[in-house]
């Protein structure tokens, strides 16, 4: 078919944002899912980077994970978890406030960007999980939260190795309570058209 057609054409290239190998105004529109939005990528060259190659009258979006409740019934040791050197990654302690990514109104802006907008989405899950949702939050706790315990005091890091090791008995998302949400948000902008602000400069 043609769409299958179309692509076959996709190049896959493995490369540094903020040095992209490609001419300014290349693209028509750029997209970025759980990608630039974590430190060390999201930072201004990376952004500037990106709105060099896209066209004037083009487009940015940039999504990423913004935050989770993931423990229901258990939120101070959600908290704790969440504070800990593994919680906070990508991110890290002491880095520049206007560096993180959800101050992206601003980056954007900065780039040049105009018509900027933010937009958060919501997604809920809850029991009974699939084998595929049990699955992926299984691998979600070890990557938000694997290696936390050496910051935990006894009484989480108890907690959190009965209610977050899937090996345990009172693993939470085998609960038939369990209900959870996490969000992604999004920034978008556009490149202005350098034609129509030239005119508009003019007169």
């Amino acid at each position: 078919s043609k769409e299958c057609a179309q692509a076959r054409d996709l190049d896959f290239l493995l490369g540094d944002w903020s040095k992209l190998p490609f001419a300014g105004d290349s693209f028509d529109w750029i997209w970025s899912c759980d990608a630039v939005g974590y430190a060390p990528y999201y930072q201004a060259h990376a952004i500037e980077e990106i709105t060099r190659i896209v066209r004037p009258g083009g487009s940015v979006a940039i999504l990423f994970w913004s935050s989770q409740s993931l423990l229901p019934g258990y939120p101070g040791l959600e908290a704790r978890l969440n504070a800990s050197q593994a919680g906070i990654a990508p991110f890290e302690e002491g880095m520049p406030p206007e560096s993180h990514a959800m101050r992206g109104v601003g980056l954007l802006r900065s780039a040049g960007l105009e018509r900027v907008r933010a937009m958060t989405f919501v997604h809920t899950v809850h029991s009974p999980l699939g084998d595929q949702a049990w699955a992926a939050l299984t691998a979600l706790f070890k990557m938000r939260w694997g290696g936390s315990e050496a910051e935990l005091d006894e009484a989480y890091r108890d907690a959190y190795q009965r209610l977050c090791l899937p090996d345990s008995p009172d693993f939470i998302l085998d609960q038939q309570d369990y209900c959870a949400f996490f969000t992604y948000t999004m920034f978008t902008g556009r490149k202005p058209n350098k034609s129509f602000h030239s005119v508009f400069t003019n007169q």
